[in-house]
C-alpha cells in the first residue's frame, strides 16, 4: 500500500525558558538558561537543591479550578501545550471528523505530585485511610491523552506512551506511523512530565544522575564539556498536531514541516546506562534514516538527546559517529537540555517541536555552557550561540532508562 505523508501543523510548549512557543523559540536561540534554584518544596537538605521549573504559571489562567483539581500537573501542562497546539493548527475550526483524530502522548512516570501527596496523607493519618477518589485517575500516566481527548472529543486513537526519557518521541513515531497507515487524519502528540518534588529529586540524586552544582545552577547543565557532572531536571509539555498531508492542504493549514521518518531500538544492555559504543543509539538513527528513504550524508542537524552525564554523551557521540562516519564532523548538532534541563518523558515533546521551528527558520540553537569541550566528544555542537544554517532535514534524539531509543526524522518538506 501507498504510505499517507504527514506533516506538522501546529505547534504548542510550556517550558522552563517559555510558557509559549513563541517565548520558548526566543529563549532557546538567546541562549536562556532555565535552571534556578527549586521554588516548589524546601530542598535545603537535598544534595541537589535547583532545577529547571515552569516559571510564572497559574493553571488557573487556563483551566476551570473545578476541573484542574482533578489532574496532576503533568496533565494540566499537556493540556495547557496541547490547546495551544490545536489553537495554533486550526485544526478544530474546519468542522473535522473527530473519530478520525486522535491523541497519543508520551510520560515516562505520570502523577508523581498525586502519588506523593496522597502517600504522605496516607502515613500522617491515625484513623481509617482516607484517599483522593481522583487518587488513580490523577496519577496513571495514560490520563493526559484521556483528559485532551475529553476536552475535544476526539474519538481516534487516544492512549500515552511510557518508555521513560524516550516516551514522547515514541508517542510521536506511533501517530507518524498510524497517520501514515490511513488509521488517522490527525493526532495531537508530545509529551509531559512534572517530577520536580521531593521523591522526583531524591530519587535521581540517589542514581547520581543529576548535577550538584548548587552554587552556579544556569550552568549545571554542560554538555559534552570535559566537567559536566549530571543532568538538571526539568518539567513541562511540548505538544505537536501531525497530520496527513491531503487532509492539511484541504483546509488550508500552515504547514511547518513533515515526518519522513521514525526508527526504536534497544540496547539490551544495563538499567540505567547506555550501551558504551552506542549500539542502540546508532541503530535507530540508522532506521529512522532508512525509513525516510535518504541518505545520511542529506541529514543537516541532529538534536541529540546529550543529557550533560559522562557516560550518555560520549556514546552518543560514537554512535553519531559510527552512522555518518567522515560525515559527522560536517553537521550542525545541539543539545538544548543545556537550557530546559532534561524533562525526562516531555523531553521528545520539546525538542520536536524547536526542531519543526528550527526547520522553518533555518536556524540551529546553540548548546551553551560548553566551557571546555571534551577531546572525546570532538563534534560541532554550534557552542554557546546560535547558528543560522541550511537545514533541509533534521534527527531528533531519545534515549531512556531500560535502553529504549527512538529517533525522528523532520523534512523542511512540502
Amino acid at each position: 500500500m501507498e504510505l499517507k505523508r504527514v506533516v506538522v501543523t501546529g505547534l504548542g510548549a510550556l517550558t522552563p525558558i517559555g510558557n509559549s512557543k513563541d517565548d520558548y523559540w526566543k529563549n532557546l536561540i538567546a541562549g536562556v538558561s532555565g535552571a534556578a534554584p527549586i521554588t516548589h518544596f524546601d530542598a535545603s537538605l537535598f544534595k541537589t537543591q535547583f532545577a529547571c521549573e515552569v516559571k510564572n504559571f497559574d493553571v488557573l489562567d487556563f483551566l476551570d479550578r473545578k476541573e484542574a483539581r482533578k489532574m496532576d500537573a503533568f496533565t494540566q501542562y499537556a493540556m495547557v501545550s496541547s490547546d495551544e497546539a490545536l489553537k495554533d493548527s486550526g485544526l478544530l475550526l474546519a468542522n473535522p471528523n473527530r473519530d478520525r483524530i486522535g491523541v497519543i502522548w508520551g510520560s515516562g512516570i505520570g502523577g508523581l505530585n498525586t502519588f506523593q501527596e496522597e502517600a504522605k496523607s496516607y502515613f500522617a493519618s491515625d484513623g481509617p485511610p482516607r484517599l483522593n477518589p481522583f487518587f488513580i485517575p490523577k496519577m496513571i500516566a495514560d490520563m493526559a491523552a484521556g483528559q485532551i481527548s475529553i476536552k475535544h472529543e476526539l474519538r481516534g486513537p487516544n492512549y500515552v506512551t511510557v518508555s521513560a526519557c524516550a516516551s514522547a518521541t515514541n508517542a510521536l513515531i506511533d501517530s507518524f506511523n498510524l497517520i501514515r497507515l490511513g488509521k488517522a487524519d490527525a493526532i495531537v502528540s508530545g509529551g509531559s512530565e512534572a517530577c520536580v518534588n521531593e521523591m522526583g529529586m531524591g530519587g535521581f540524586n540517589a542514581l547520581r544522575a543529576l548535577s550538584t552544582r548548587n552554587d552556579s545552577p544556569e550552568t549545571a547543565s554542560r554538555p559534552f564539556d570535559v566537567d559536566r557532572d549530571g543532568f538538571v531536571l526539568g518539567e513541562g509539555s511540548g505538544a505537536l498536531i501531525l497530520e496527513e498531508y491531503e487532509h492539511a492542504i484541504k483546509r488550508g493549514a500552515p504547514i511547518y514541516a513533515e515526518v519522513i521518518g521514525s526508527g526504536m531500538s534497544g540496547d539490551a544492555y544495563h538499567m540505567t546506562a547506555p550501551h558504551p559504543e552506542g549500539l542502540g543509539a546508532k541503530n535507530t538513527m540508522l532506521s529512522a534514516i532508512e525509513d525516510a528513504g535518504i541518505h545520511a550524508k542529506e541529514v543537516d542537524y541532529v538534536n541529540v538527546h546529550g543529557t550533560s552525564t559522562p557516560l550518555g554523551d560520549v556514546a552518543e557521540v560514537k554512535a553519531i559517529q559510527a552512522v555518518f562516519g567522515d560525515d559527522a564532523y560536517n553537521l550542525n548538532i545541539s543539545s538544548t537540555k543545556s537550557m530546559t534541563g532534561h524533562l525526562l518523558g516531555a523531553a521528545g515533546g520539546i525538542e520536536a517541536v524547536f526542531t519543526a521551528l528550527a526547520i522553518r527558520d533555518q536556524i540551529a540553537p546553540p548548546t551553551i555552557n560548553i566551557f571546555n569541550q571534551d577531546p572525546n566528544c570532538d563534534l560541532d555542537y554550534a557552542a554557546n550561540e546560535a547558528r543560522e544554517m541550511k537545514i533541509d532535514h533534521a534527527i531528533s534524539n531519545s534515549f531512556g532508562f531500560g535502553g529504549t531509543n527512538g529517533s525522528i526524522l523532520i523534512s523542511k518538506g512540502p
